[in-house]
């Protein structure tokens, strides 16, 4: 496994740690903002949407709704209560420190939550041999889900399908009772677009966690770019429970905003080690203060409802003797888009499982919200809701469109014959990275026979072939679809049509597919994968591997006086070398320039550790033009050119070996994603500073760009004036203060890096 640079260990929080000091002991740290569930009342329930809408995903800030403990029912919502109705249910622990799951009974789990937290005290919280068992991501109660979906706000709420129920009940309820007889006011866009796909179709994540003194949730980001949604609906409070003793529950949110996630991120990677994708980190709190962006942070007790932006990250502490908290996501247009976008591309990266079937999502959405667009009469055309659908259904039309181009052949003949249909059922996954498919894929007819005989297909998405992942065939795969082409088409041009319906302005900004695909000024990802099936050699896996023998020229002995000789004449061609790192490879394996002048080739590994060049990206581009032509190429010999501005790697890779988790046919054939571009940073200056404040840049850029687009006003934002910007002097000074090592002095490093495994703990 290729060597690592040394990762930021975990370090626990002391028993005794003082939240409000917390916060006042570094600039880059502050609290997140909180408003009282009354104010809903108060201002109505369209206000406070549209103060999520502003806050949590323009801004991309964290915000917790408080004093929903008032209106919670303590005769449910009780540790009591738990155990009297499922005591007996089987559940298993994680156990963060073996590293393992420990399974039990709740009411076993419950009963002894004050043995595990008497452990800790403020002498020995840092000792690694004791127990933390944390029962985490169990299904919510029934009665908890009702009673939860009559107080909480219909549009945050799990599953939420449409405008508020008749039943609801909670912040807000009074203010909406007149709206709910307007025209229009029953046609709403759904809260959770989850919600629009088939039942059985749907990823469950409701979700309860227990926990105590020393559990904890490590620094991660929301799956797929959705919503989160954190409820503590019950905290042991320090009196007596069952004849024992108890601590005060609460758990401690270190959160960051959604503009500084490429800023996070590469801070994770370049700094501490680690990589947030793969949420395996506690960061200590001296990596948080020395952080070159800010910091939310919150102390959460019962009642208190935190409300979590998409990609923001973010990591839990659990304290006290007892913390439950009911949990869930939420997909809309916004987290799809970015799903698309950002998020699945990293997850495929690390091979994490797609369970939200975000094209899927968008696909059905669709199909619900033309319907009930069709069902609008006049009356209701102008009702602010209808509006919002309307606005919806156009950003889900965009990313339908956005993916029907990836899926579309080439133009040009011979058309692909022979593609096998499979009815979608939502169910294919990638062998590879494990992302959920859609409609098109490749699947292999030699590896769907196992050595046992039983049939089981290797079926791999065009993103990972692509990238160069496939079983250990590399070609001969074939095609399948999940819909016919034809009807996915006919989808596209009828709500095409629905759109324009609404809004004739339109007509020029989505036109009709052909012509989108006509213009589209790259290839398809479908096309990148015809085109590479047809250069890429096929391996026969019941024969022994071919060995690939490096050709190299020959050249004579020198003659007695030191001079050489001519290279003698050879009729073998000349191999293809990566102008990198000089390696002879197929021509498959090698990106060629598209300048007929050039002869250099460059590998895919080469491109992607030393310019941040994905396979997709080169492949999918029609006249590619090399590093050198670019007058960016960063080889040795190209350094000395005085003409040349080297490319400097502009983000951190530490490497993924996915061997673990892809399927066990999987090959990686152009490139290696195990091996990190540390060597490349290290010859570019590794200039991390320079790094970190652009990522900021670009941060800044962005979300104020957002906030120009979406000019919402809301009658109850709280002030923000206490919570500036940094300006560039303060984020210099603080960026500096990142890489100072007198501030890490505190914080150990794993001597034995990603091999350190703790012993196992009694249970």
């Amino acid at each position: 496994m290729p060597a690592q640079r040394p990762r930021a260990a975990f370090e626990p929080l002391s028993p005794d740690l003082d939240v409000p000091d917390l916060i006042r002991s570094a600039p880059n740290f502050e609290e997140v903002v909180r408003i009282h569930c009354d104010a809903i009342d108060e201002n109505g329930l369209e206000n406070f949407e549209k103060l999520v809408l502003l806050h949590v995903i323009v801004r991309g800030l964290p915000l917790v709704v408080e004093g929903f403990e008032k209106k919670l029912d303590r005769a449910i919502f009780s540790e009591k209560w738990l155990s009297n109705h499922y005591s007996a249910k089987r559940e298993d622990a994680r156990d963060l420190t073996a590293k393992k799951s420990v399974p039990l009974t709740i009411g076993h789990y419950l009963k002894n939550l004050p043995m595990l937290t008497d452990q800790w005290n403020g002498y020995n919280y840092k000792d690694p041999s004791l127990q933390r068992l944390y029962l985490k991501d169990i299904d919510c109660p029934k009665i908890w889900h009702d009673y939860l979906k009559k107080i909480v706000p219909p549009f945050l709420f799990y599953l939420n399908n449409s405008a508020e129920p008749e039943s609801f009940e909670g912040p807000g309820a009074k203010s909406s009772l007149k709206t709910r007889k307007a025209p229009g006011s029953r046609i709403a866009k759904a809260g959770d677009l989850m919600s629009c796909l088939p039942h059985d179709m749907r990823a469950d994540n409701l979700m309860c966690y227990i926990g105590h003194e020393g559990t904890y949730t490590p620094a991660h980001q929301e799956m797929c770019a959705s919503l989160g949604q954190n409820l503590m609906v019950d905290a042991s409070d320090g009196s007596i429970e069952n004849s024992k003793g108890t601590k005060p529950g609460s758990s401690i949110w270190f959160m960051t905003s959604s503009k500084d996630r490429k800023l996070v991120s590469e801070y994770w990677m370049s700094v501490l080690g680690h990589d947030i994708n793969i949420e395996d980190h506690f960061a200590q709190i001296n990596a948080w203060k020395a952080a070159p962006f800010t910091t939310y942070i919150v102390e959460q007790r019962p009642g208190d409802f935190v409300l979590v932006p998409p990609l923001a990250a973010h990591q839990v502490w659990n304290r006290g003797t007892r913390t439950i908290k009911v949990a869930w996501n939420r997909t809309t247009a916004e987290t799809l888009e970015r799903a698309l976008n950002e998020a699945l591309p990293y997850a495929r990266m690390v091979c994490r499982d797609e369970q939200y079937k975000n094209k899927a999502i968008v696909f059905y959405s669709l199909k619900q919200y033309s319907v009930l667009l069709n069902g609008v009469d006049e009356a209701s055309v102008g009702h602010p809701r209808v509006q919002q659908l309307q606005g919806e259904f156009e950003q889900l039309f965009a990313l339908y469109s956005q993916v029907l181009l990836s899926e579309s052949f080439s133009a040009t003949p011979p058309k692909e014959k022979n593609i096998e249909f499979i009815p979608f059922d939502s169910n294919v996954t990638c062998a590879y990275c494990r992302g959920n498919i859609f409609n098109r894929f490749l699947t292999c007819p030699s590896c769907a026979k196992t050595s046992t005989g039983e049939d089981l297909p290797y079926d791999v998405c065009m993103e990972c072939y692509a990238m160069g992942r496939s079983c250990a065939c590399i070609s001969k795969l074939k095609w399948a679809e999940q819909f016919k082409w034809e009807e996915l088409l006919g989808k596209h041009e009828t709500w095409r049509q629905q759109l324009l319906g609404f809004n004739p302005d339109l007509r020029d900004k989505y036109r009709p597919f052909r012509i989108e695909r006509a213009e589209m000024g790259k290839k398809s990802l479908a096309q990148i994968c015809q085109e590479e099936l047809k250069r890429r050699s096929w391996v026969d896996i019941t024969k022994p591997n071919p060995v690939i023998e490096e050709v190299v020229d020959e050249t004579s002995e020198p003659e007695e006086d030191g001079r050489p000789t001519k290279r003698r004449k050879t009729s073998r061609p000349k191999a293809p070398r990566c102008h990198i790192c000089k390696y002879v490879e197929p021509e498959w394996k090698l990106a060629s320039c598209s300048n007929p002048k050039c002869p250099l080739r460059y590998c895919y590994g080469s491109l992607f550790r030393a310019f941040n060049m994905l396979p997709q990206e080169i492949l999918e581009t029609i006249d590619w033009e090399c590093p050198r032509c670019r007058k960016i190429c960063s080889c040795g010999a190209c350094r000395k050119n005085p003409r040349m501005t080297p490319f400097e790697p502009t983000c951190t890779s530490l490497g993924h070996d996915t061997s673990k988790v892809a399927d066990v046919r999987s090959v990686e054939s152009l490139v290696d994603f195990r091996h990190s571009n540390l060597g490349w940073l290290k010859k570019a200056g590794s200039d991390e500073i320079g790094r970190l404040r652009k990522h900021q840049e670009d941060a800044d850029s962005k979300r104020n760009q957002a906030l120009e687009d979406n000019s919402i006003q809301v009658e109850f934002y709280p002030d923000m004036s206490q919570n500036p910007d940094y300006s560039q002097l303060e984020l210099e000074h603080v960026a500096r203060a990142a890489f100072s090592p007198a501030d890490y002095a505190d914080i150990p490093v794993d001597p034995a890096l990603e091999n350190s495994v703790l012993g196992p703990c009694d249970t």
